[in-house]
């Protein structure tokens, strides 16, 4: 598929080893030949990770907050079939036939809809008609008529007026013709006859606002002078009696036919809504138009039955809660990851790599080693960055002996020092003052934990000693209970991690029985000691998941 596009992207609120993995990843794939491979991010990047991405000079990754399907994926490529609003309807049934569709939307000169006209709905209304008056009953003007008989006007009076119409065939003699005339109204009446004529002299005197003859046959000079000077149009053509009815009655535009009850969405709008529109009303098709106004496409069922464009390779997460929103819309191919295993489900088998080594740029790596291609030095220093990031320079104890030859082979291919390109990337960001408010400290690398009976929020700063952290304690609680409220969690906090002393500390906001039961030695209300914690993941995690489910 030429318009598949494959993000591969990490979790919300990405930190430096889901950034850094993504890009890898991405680059790794696209050496082994998958198209439409594009790195991704599920959110802004924190300042370590810019600063890692302007150290290397590799551009940020692609921006995605939202992967739910769109229009644009189902419709990509479409050219409507359209009519425009002056045509008669013979010639939409013309496209019906030609194109095999059963849905025309009517527009303008500009392209824009004004109408739709839908094929059941037309051939019930000329073909199934209720009475013979639905059978007589022609909306139209002179020129449309004569457009759709492919005739010629051998004279005309208001030709453009569009006036309703009750077509009769002088298939009958004089005598009868003149009697009928006295019951109805010959200026609203079209006639079809032929070369008989003295009923086509009794038209032209009775003022018969059309007069259609068929076979091309010939009307003398003298009938026609009298018609144009009575008001009387009278049209030529080559059809039969049979065909010229069948076709006049065709000759309403079809802008008089169509119907406005039509629903228009946006390419940007989402599948769902597409889904939600046809299900939901009584109209087989929707309008696709873009902020111009301008139809783009029409939408039925069964392009809800296309499957999107977007696939999705995680990396560094593999559960729907930290994933970007929309990930359970999308098909997801791959999953690398060294996180314990989520909820997530798919619908068939994937190629789902999980290793416990201490970053996610360890293992995508180790796929580059397996795969036998040497990654290049801007793409080395990033999977040197995110493994430093992640083992906090290889002093974390989810730091494994693969994590450390990785890192040397890394840092030789990157021509970087490990442990000095480590100490750069933590000073990068190991200040609060750097973040824009407090409410960035807790959310830029924030995860959400636990079930839905007991759901909380841990984020993670990593700084050089506690002292900015203290001073600033009171009012990083007021904003752990804002971002509390907001995300209607039990409990939030913060681990705050001394990268030098190998030590954290936790703060935390929230419910009695949690904060109660957290169970490391208490500095101050709401603040806790953690004595060689370093990983949130391996450390933190597993011991609130244990304490917390006994609450």
């Amino acid at each position: 598929m030429g318009r598949e596009k494959i993000y591969v992207i990490g979790h919300v609120n990405p930190d430096t080893d889901s950034v850094c993995s993504a890009i890898a990843y991405a680059r790794l794939r696209q050496q082994q030949g998958l198209d439409g491979v594009i790195a991704a991010r599920a959110g802004n990047i924190n300042r370590q990770t810019e600063f890692i991405l302007n150290e290397l000079a590799v551009p940020r990754p692609q921006l995605l907050l939202d992967v739910a399907p769109r229009i644009s994926d189902v419709i990509a490529g479409q050219q409507p079939i359209t009519v425009p609003a002056a045509a008669p309807l013979a010639r939409a049934l013309e496209l019906f036939h030609l194109y095999h569709v059963r849905i025309l939307p009517v527009v303008d000169e500009q392209r824009r809809p004004c109408g739709m006209v839908y094929l059941k709905r037309v051939s019930e209304r000329f073909m199934v008609p209720g009475d013979s008056a639905d059978l007589r009953r022609v909306l139209a003007s002179p020129r449309s008529i004569c457009q759709c008989l492919k005739g010629s006007l051998l004279c005309e009076s208001a030709p453009d007026v569009e006036e309703e119409l009750n077509l009769y065939v002088a298939a009958m003699s004089d005598e009868t013709f003149s009697a009928k005339l006295s019951g109805i109204d010959p200026r609203g009446m079209i006639l079809i006859c032929g070369d008989r004529e003295e009923i086509l002299r009794i038209a032209v005197r009775r003022q018969v606002r059309v007069v259609v003859v068929v076979g091309e046959l010939d009307v003398a000079n003298d009938v026609v002078d009298q018609a144009r000077a009575n008001g009387v149009t009278i049209i030529s053509t080559a059809y039969d009696s049979a065909t010229a009815t069948w076709l006049t009655r065709l000759a309403t535009p079809v802008l008089a036919v169509s119907e406005q009850d039509y629903i228009s969405l946006r390419p940007q709008d989402s599948v769902e809504k597409l889904r939600v529109s046809l299900m939901h009303s009584s109209v087989p098709g929707v309008v696709i138009v873009n902020e111009d106004g301008i139809l783009e496409a029409v939408a039925t069922k069964g392009d809800l039955l296309s499957p999107s464009a977007k696939k999705l390779i995680l990396v560094d997460h593999n559960e729907l809660t930290q994933a970007v929103s929309g990930a359970d819309k999308v098909e997801i191919i791959e999953i690398v990851d060294h996180h314990r295993l989520g909820s997530l489900q798919t619908d068939k088998p994937i190629r789902f790599i999980n290793q416990p080594l201490g970053s996610t740029c360890t293992l995508v790596a180790t796929l580059y080693r397996d795969a036998d291609i040497t990654p290049d030095p801007s793409t080395a220093g990033l999977m040197l960055a995110g493994l430093l990031s992640d083992t906090v320079v290889m002093k974390s104890p989810t730091t494994t002996d693969v994590d450390r030859e990785i890192a040397n082979w890394l840092g030789t291919l990157a021509g970087l020092d490990p442990y000095e390109f480590g100490r750069r990337i933590f000073a990068s960001s190991s200040a609060m003052s750097v973040y824009d408010s407090l409410k960035e400290v807790i959310t830029t690398d924030f995860k959400v934990f636990g079930s839905e009976k007991c759901r909380f929020g841990i984020g993670q700063v990593e700084v050089v000693n506690f002292h900015e952290f203290h001073n600033l304690q009171a009012e990083l609680e007021q904003h752990l209970e804002a971002v509390r409220r907001e995300r209607e969690l039990a409990m939030v906090g913060l681990l705050v991690t001394d990268i030098v002393a190998g030590n954290s500390e936790l703060l935390v906001c929230g419910e009695a029985q949690l904060t109660c039961a957290i169970g490391y030695p208490q500095l101050a209300e709401n603040l806790f000691e953690l004595r060689g914690v370093l990983s949130r993941k391996k450390q933190l995690i597993p011991h609130l998941l244990r304490v917390f489910g006994d609450v």
